[in-house]
């Protein structure tokens, strides 16, 4: 498996900033993996995203030292049409992205600004609408669009340019569960027909701790817990302290391990805590 995006004792200060924002941090991603990066507001997660795309500190001005790699390429001295080849972001709120007035202009409008043909333009629009779900509405304002549509509609249009790798920005947080499921099947199938990479900005677990391959968590700067989602959660994680919350069922695991019942493991999805909890009670029913 390749290396999608590689950092190297990253640090980066803002302009006028005493401390650093991010202080020392090394990290690998492979290709095609599928990556959740958590952590309380202020503890570096967006500064870490805006470095790996090149925006710190080609637009933002900031102070920054170490090495990051994007496939072969270096993002912070490279050019936005370069990088947009290998990387793209959307951002939490789409409509921030949804600049034209139809579902097709928005998908076209990227791939016009980088010169492809009208024909190859006109195929890939095609494409990513049908992969998103949102072929047939190729007339419709971005702004008729639910939540989801929208969301749809923003990873359509950088789908399209073909990067190797995505960064979403908290992408459920103003979801329905419906527009959440949306999103969710979406970031699969992009997994699975392009093998494409995501790293996931989120405060919100339980969409994807069935899906995602690994965890990161940050503060203060720095990655403070790493693994995948059943050793992150094995161990009791605090909301005040994390700046996120863990999956409604390990918090009930929590408060029952407090309590004193002995749990196998901690469950982190409504499926597995059933088991647990059906195995416990039949064991007690067996028992009395």
């Amino acid at each position: 498996m390749a290396t999608a995006i590689k950092i190297e004792d990253l640090w980066v200060r803002y302009r006028e900033e005493e401390d650093y924002a991010v202080k020392g941090l090394s990290l690998e991603i492979g290709e095609g993996e599928f990556v959740l990066l958590m952590g309380p507001s202020g503890c570096g997660k967006t500064t870490l995203c805006l470095t790996i795309m090149g925006i710190i500190p080609r637009v933002i001005k900031a102070e920054v030292k170490g090495s990051v790699r994007v496939f072969d390429l270096d993002p912070l001295n490279a050019s936005p049409t370069e990088i947009a080849k290998y990387v793209t972001i959307v951002f939490q709120n789409p409509e921030m992205q949804l600049v034209t007035t139809s579902v097709y202009e928005e998908v076209a409008f990227p791939l016009e600004n980088f010169g492809l043909p009208r024909d190859e333009i006109k195929r890939r629009v095609k494409e990513v609408l049908e992969v998103v779900g949102l072929s047939g509405l190729e007339d419709r304002s971005p702004a008729s669009l639910s939540g989801g549509q929208k969301q749809a509609l923003a990873i359509a249009s950088v789908l399209a340019l073909r990067p190797k790798i995505i960064i979403l920005d908290e992408p459920t947080s103003q979801l329905d569960p419906q527009g959440t499921k949306r999103v969710t099947d979406l970031i699969l199938k992009l997994r699975k027909e392009f093998e494409t990479t995501i790293l996931a900005v989120e405060h919100r677990i339980e969409w994807a701790v069935e899906y995602v391959d690994r965890i990161l968590v940050m503060s203060g700067g720095k990655i403070v817990l790493e693994g995948d989602p059943k050793t992150v959660f094995s161990k009791e994680i605090k909301p005040e302290e994390a700046g996120f919350r863990p999956p409604q069922v390990s918090e009930i695991a929590y408060k029952l391990v407090r309590s004193g019942v002995a749990l196998p493991t901690i469950p982190i999805s409504l499926n597995e805590a059933l088991n647990i909890f059906r195995g416990i009670l039949d064991e007690r029913a067996a028992s009395s």
